[in-house]
C-alpha cells in the first residue's frame, strides 16, 4: 500500500515540548487522522512527570510495557516520587553531550517509547513523532525508543535531516547507527560523529520492529529535491511548511530584510512550487496557514495528499499546554487582542521563531530582563571545537560571561531567550530556582492564532474532534 494511502489527509503538528503530547495524538489518531507526539525534550519531561508523582499512573503503566525491565526499573528508582516534589525544584539531568552515560541515553529511549506507546494505546490508528534536526544529540536514542513502541511515521525539520532515513533503516534492524555531528570550528576534512548502539540495552535477542515512514519538513523545492535524491535511505513524503507556521521558521531566501517590528520579510522566492514538487512523485502535506475550512480540498486539488495543522490543535482540550495559559490565550483570541510576532532574535538557534505576545511571558521586556540567565537543559547548545581539540558547548542564552569565554560573539546574546526552560513552563513543568523564582513561559503559534476567534465562535474551549470537523468542512 502507498504512503499516501496509509497516512491520512490531516496531520496534527508536532508542537513545542509536550504541547503535542500523547493525549492529543491519541485523540487525533482515534479519529482517523495522523496524531503526532513531539519528541523534543521528552527525556526531561518524563523525568519531571515522574517527580510530580505521575497522577493517574499513565506513565508507569507505559513503563511497565518497556521490553527491557532493567532500564525501566532504574529510571523509576531514580525519578519516581510517590508524593511528588512537595515544592522542591526538579532534579537536574546531566546535559546531553556527544557521548553520555548509558542511563542518560536509556532515559531518552524510554521517554519516547512511553509517549508513543500511550498515543497508540487502545486503537489501531497511526501515530507519528516529530523531532528537530537541530537538536542532534538525543535524536538517535529518541528515534529508537519511538520505533520500539511501533511509531508509524517520523517527521523532522529545523535543519537538513539527510542522514535520518539511513539511521531509521539501521535502528529497525537493531544495528549500531551514527550520523555527522555538527561542530563549529572543524578543519576541512575533519568530522565528528554521534553514535548509538541499540544492542547495548539487550541481554538477549531484541524483538522485530517496523521501519517507520520518514517525512522531512522542508520549506523549499531545492531541499525537497536534495532529500529525495541524496538522503541515505528512503524518503516517503514531505511536509511543506510555509513561514506562517508556528515554532521555528526557515529564514527568508536571499538577503534578510526586516519590517518595522523586526520580523523577517518573506517573498516569492520563499513560496514552494507545487508543480515542480509533484515531479518528485512523492506525497506531500501542506503546513502553515492550512487551519481553515476549504484548505484541505484546495491543497488536494493542487496535488497534495493533505494538510498539516498545528495551531488549532495547540489550544484544544487535549493538548499539553498548561491549562491557565491556554485559557488566557483563548480569552485574548475571543477578544481580538492576540498578536503573533515572527521574532528574528528570540531563538538561540538563529532561526526566526514565532512568539505569542503576552505580558506574562518572555516576550515582555521586563519578564526577559529580570530572569537570571542559566543554561541547565542545554538542548539548543551549539557544539564547537576548543583550542584543546576537545568538543565544547555554548548557547547565546546562557550567562553572557560564560558564552563570551567560550568564544561566542557579544552580538549573539542580545535578546536571546532561553527556549528550553520557557517551553517546559508552557506545559506546567517550570523549574523552581533556589530563590523561589519560577521560570516563565514563552508560547509559539502560527499566524492562524490571530483568526482563532472566528473558529471559537463564542466557545471557551473545544476538542480535537471539533478541529477535524472544521478542517473537513468545505
Amino acid at each position: 500500500m502507498s504512503v499516501a494511502a496509509t497516512l491520512p489527509s490531516i496531520i496534527q503538528g508536532g508542537m513545542g515540548a509536550g504541547v503535542s503530547d500523547w493525549t492529543l495524538a491519541r485523540a487525533v489518531s482515534r479519529l482517523g487522522q495522523l496524531g503526532v507526539v513531539s519528541g523534543t525534550a521528552l527525556d526531561s519531561i518524563l523525568a519531571r512527570r515522574l517527580q510530580d508523582g505521575d497522577p493517574g499512573g499513565h506513565f508507569r503503566r507505559a513503563i511497565a510495557e518497556f521490553p527491557v525491565r532493567s532500564v525501566a526499573d532504574e529510571i523509576l528508582d531514580r525519578f519516581f516520587l510517590p508524593k511528588g516534589r512537595e515544592g522542591q525544584p526538579y532534579v537536574a539531568l546531566p546535559m546531553y553531550n556527544q557521548v553520555v552515560k548509558p542511563v542518560r541515553e536509556q532515559l531518552a529511549v524510554l521517554a519516547n517509547f512511553v509517549e508513543v506507546w500511550l498515543a497508540k494505546e487502545g486503537h489501531d490508528g497511526v501515530v507519528g513523532v516529530n523531532l528537530l534536526t537541530k537538536i542532534q544529540t538525543p535524536n538517535l536514542s529518541s528515534l529508537y525508543g519511538a520505533i520500539l513502541a511501533g511509531v508509524d511515521a517520523v517527521l523532522m525539520g529545523a535543519g537538513i535531516p539527510r542522514e535520518i532515513p539511513g539511521v531509521l533503516d539501521g535502528l529497525a534492524r537493531h544495528e549500531p547507527v551514527s550520523m555527522t555531528f555538527d561542530v563549529v570550528g572543524l578543519e576541512r576534512g575533519e568530522s565528528e560523529l554521534l553514535e548509538f548502539d541499540p544492542r547495548t540495552m539487550w541481554d538477549g535477542e531484541p524483538p522485530p520492529v517496523r521501519r517507520p515512514y520518514f517525512l522531512p519538513i522542508v520549506a523549499s523545492n531545492s531541499l525537497a529535491t536534495m532529500m529525495a535524491r541524496k538522503a541515505t535511505g528512503a524518503v516517503n513524503g514531505f511536509i511543506i511548511e510555509g513561514p506562517t507556521a508556528g515554532g521555528h521558521n526557515a529564514p527568508p531566501r536571499g538577503p534578510v530584510q526586516l519590517n518595522e517590528e523586526g520580523e523577517p520579510i518573506y517573498g516569492e522566492r520563499d513560496v514552494v512550487d507545487l508543480d515542480k514538487l509533484r515531479e518528485l512523485e512523492l506525497p506531500f502535506w501542506i503546513a502553515g496557514g492550512a487551519g481553515r475550512p476549504g484548505r484541505l480540498k484546495e491543497m488536494r486539488d493542487r496535488g497534495a495528499a493533505g494538510i498539516q495543522v498545528g495551531t488549532l490543535f495547540a489550544y484544544c482540550r487535549e493538548s499539553g499546554l498548561e491549562a491557565g495559559l491556554k485559557a488566557d490565550i483563548i480569552r485574548r483570541c475571543r477578544e481580538g487582542t492576540i498578536h503573533v510576532k515572527t521574532d528574528a532574535r528570540a531563538s538561540p538557534t538563529g532561526f526566526p521563531f514565532k512568539t505569542v505576545q503576552l505580558e506574562t511571558s518572555h516576550t515582555a521586556h521586563d519578564v526577559y530582563e529580570r530572569r537570571t540567565r542559566v543554561c541547565d537543559l542545554g538542548y539548543l547548545r551549539t557544539a564547537f571545537r576548543m583550542e584543546s581539540g576537545r568538543v565544547g558547548y555554548r548557547c547565546p542564552s546562557e550567562p553572557v560571561p560564560t558564552f563570551l569565554k567560550k568564544g561566542g560573539c557579544a552580538e549573539d546574546v542580545v535578546d536571546r531567550r532561553c527556549l528550553c526552560n520557557a517551553l517546559m513552563a508552557n506545559i506546567g513543568f517550570a523549574q523552581v530556582r533556589k530563590d523561589g523564582v519560577v521560570e516563565d513561559p514563552l508560547v509559539t503559534s502560527g499566524d492562524d492564532l490571530m483568526i482563532l476567534g472566528n473558529f471559537l465562535n463564542g466557545r471557551e474551549s473545544y476538542s480535537a474532534a471539533d478541529v477535524i470537523e472544521y478542517l473537513q468542512a468545505d
